[in-house]
């Protein structure tokens, strides 16, 4: 396997930043909630988009 050392420091933070919360994750939840809202910054939900059918020919066939 290989070892990228980015990729091994933002899961450390991120393994640090779950265990403060004993992994749970609807208190991380909770807690990103939290800074969103204390950070005064606005944030913005669109509704999903709608699923489009398959033209044959356009889109390799689902596995």
């Amino acid at each position: 396997m290989y070892d990228d050392p980015i990729v091994a420091e933002i899961r450390k933070i991120r393994d640090s930043y779950a265990k403060q919360f004993n992994y749970d994750l609807d208190a991380i939840y909770r807690d990103i909630k939290a800074k969103e809202k204390a950070s005064g910054l606005r944030y913005v939900r669109y509704p999903a988009r709608p699923c489009r059918p398959r033209d044959k020919g356009v889109l390799p066939p689902a596995v």
